[in-house]
């Protein structure tokens, strides 16, 4: 279970404080923590979080004339408002800690599990739209998805793609990715990841598996000389 103390500590990290704390509250409620009985959990808000993030990366993108197609909006809206990316968003401003878990829940590792997180993130953001309106959302995600927004490239194309796509086309088998080890505490954790792709291979490091991906195919897209800027 969580406490208002984390509460409090969340909307600090959010920089908003709730009118309706109770909504707060709600978008934290995992559906696990009535342990079979009706609760207010968060699911509804996800739904509507879902609609939300979706509008704010849309306007986003339409605002962004690197953008130019349909198409290119569409492929970097998907990578934005995937489960993964809410999740990273998720462990960047804390969120975990902050939930209501049920107590099986709680000892099966509900605070990092990437489906939870994302979910929640999303109930937090259509928390802020109905407490705070459209800004406050929008201030939520450009605060916490400001490093996944930072790392774009030319064609839209994250650096496990360029590697999959190099890889490819010199013959080699798809590259493999495996996970190394976890460190630092339940609030922020640090995951390292490896890629292989031959003989070679590298690591990354990153406050989620996803990201930690990214940045081990971005090492060994360095290690063979090609930039994906």
């Amino acid at each position: 279970m969580s406490s208002l103390v984390h509460e409090q500590k969340l909307q600090s990290r959010l920089g908003y404080q709730f009118n309706d704390p109770k909504i707060l509250q709600q978008a934290l409620t995992h559906s696990s923590t009535g342990d079979g009985r009706s609760v207010a959990d968060n699911e509804r808000l996800e739904f509507l979080g879902d609609r939300v993030l979706g509008l704010i990366v849309a306007k986003l993108l339409y605002a962004d004339k690197n953008y130019a197609t349909e198409g290119k909006m569409a492929r970097r809206l998907n990578a934005l408002v995937k489960k993964e990316a809410c999740a990273e968003a998720a462990i960047a401003a804390g969120i975990g800690e902050a939930l209501y878990l049920s107590k099986a829940e709680e000892k099966n590792g509900g605070r990092e599990k990437i489906s939870i997180l994302g979910d929640a993130c999303e109930a937090v953001l259509a928390a802020l739209y109905l407490d705070g309106g459209f800004g406050a959302a929008e201030n939520f995600f450009r605060k916490f998805w400001a490093e996944q927004l930072a790392d774009t490239h030319s064609d839209n194309k994250d650096p496990k793609s360029f590697l999959q796509e190099w890889a490819l086309s010199h013959g080699h088998e798809l590259p493999q990715y495996k996970m190394l080890g976890r460190t630092g505490p339940d609030h922020r954790p640090i995951f390292e990841v490896s890629v292989h792709l031959g003989d070679m291979s590298a690591t990354g490091k990153a406050g989620a598996k996803q990201e930690a991906g990214i940045m081990a195919a971005k090492q060994l897209l360095a290690m063979i000389g090609v930039s994906v800027g």
